[in-house]
């Protein structure tokens, strides 16, 4: 990953760990961890969120955690490719996670997925939203830009 890759994972995990922690809603991580999904792969999110209640009987892992997240963000890179991000998200979506966002640096913008079929595009000048998975959070997209 790039020098701009990592400051906007960054600039999220800071923004999402300071509304959660404030709250005690749960864990933000960053890519750091590994989830292990259901069908075996793990998966490295650039950054993620866990409500507390699907904590309380899986306290942190030392290694792959068991919970899957319910909001994973991947941050694209220069030479990802659609095809295998898409398989990323669906893995994700499969797997129980509730929201994705997939943010397009170069493109100024994220794809909110609530499933692959319910995408909803956000424009650097609008903002991500936590929804009914962290109620409250928002963020301008261009402020992580």
């Amino acid at each position: 990953s790039g020098a701009r890759h990592t400051r906007i994972c960054v600039n999220l995990t800071i923004v999402l760990g300071t509304f959660v922690k404030a709250r005690k809603l749960g864990e933000v991580l960053d890519s750091g961890v590994g989830f292990r999904l259901p069908d075996g792969n793990v998966r490295s999110p650039d950054a993620s969120f866990t409500a507390a209640h699907r904590l309380a009987d899986h306290p942190l892992a030392d290694d792959f955690s068991e919970v899957v997240p319910d909001l994973v963000v991947e941050v694209l890179s220069p030479n990802e490719r659609p095809r295998h991000v898409l398989d990323k998200v669906g893995e994700y979506l499969e797997a129980g996670v509730r929201l994705v966002w997939v943010i397009d640096p170069r493109k100024a913008k994220a794809d909110v997925y609530r499933s692959l079929s319910g995408v909803t595009e956000v424009t650097a000048d609008e903002d991500l939203d936590g929804e009914d998975v962290l109620p409250g959070f928002r963020v301008r997209l261009s402020d992580l830009l």
